[in-house]
């Protein structure tokens, strides 16, 4: 009888101790699947490529798993970094872009093939900087909204206001010197202030 009773109790503690494994492992699974591996919000570029249905995730170049998140972000880190450092250099070149061309409109014409060229350098940096930020892989949670007006909602603003003057400072070079000069420094003032904020 006494060894019956230890069996019958053996087998309960066995299997209460089963299923509470099972309930853990459960629990553990659900938790794994209920993790948000993209953030609710991505500019436009970064779903095109990174999104759930991006080009990365159709072609399996990147797929969608806490494994290749973890390297995603790491990727990230690297191309913001190397946007900063971009941006301070196309800063550098557009002060001198724009002393050069101060020349240039004031009759130095022997300025003009270096004016050229230095155009050519600010559009190489402003450009590969701007798609180093636009096309990097997404955070892996959105940051809170805040009430009111900070540094990062102006940073995008300017971002906005220097890219369109990019645009047509490239697209009235030959077209209408006026709006072209407009352009350039238009650019130059938004994305130095940009720039600027960002320290703030």
């Amino acid at each position: 009888m006494k060894h019956i009773l230890f069996l019958f109790i053996l087998i309960s503690i066995s299997t209460n101790y089963s299923q509470d494994k099972d309930e853990l492992f459960s629990m553990i699974s659900e938790e794994k699947n209920q993790i948000e591996l993209l953030p609710e919000r991505m500019v436009f570029t970064q779903s095109l490529l990174w999104g759930e249905k991006g080009l990365f995730r159709k072609t399996g170049i990147s797929e969608l798993n806490l494994e290749n998140r973890e390297k995603e972000l790491k990727l990230r880190k690297s191309m913001l970094t190397a946007h900063q450092a971009i941006g301070y250099l196309t800063l550098a070149s557009m002060i001198a872009q724009g002393i050069i061309g101060g020349k240039l409109y004031n009759g130095d014409e022997s300025l003009r093939k270096t004016h050229n060229t230095m155009g050519t350098v600010v559009n190489i940096g402003y450009f590969t900087g701007a798609g180093l930020s636009l096309f990097s892989p997404p955070p892996l949670i959105n940051k809170k909204k805040s009430k009111g007006f900070d540094s990062i909602k102006a940073h995008k603003i300017l971002a906005t206001i220097h890219f369109s003057a990019m645009v047509a400072t490239n697209h009235y070079k030959h077209r209408d010197k006026k709006i072209h000069k407009a352009s350039a420094y238009t650019a130059f003032a938004s994305y130095a202030t940009a720039v600027i904020v960002l320290k703030f």
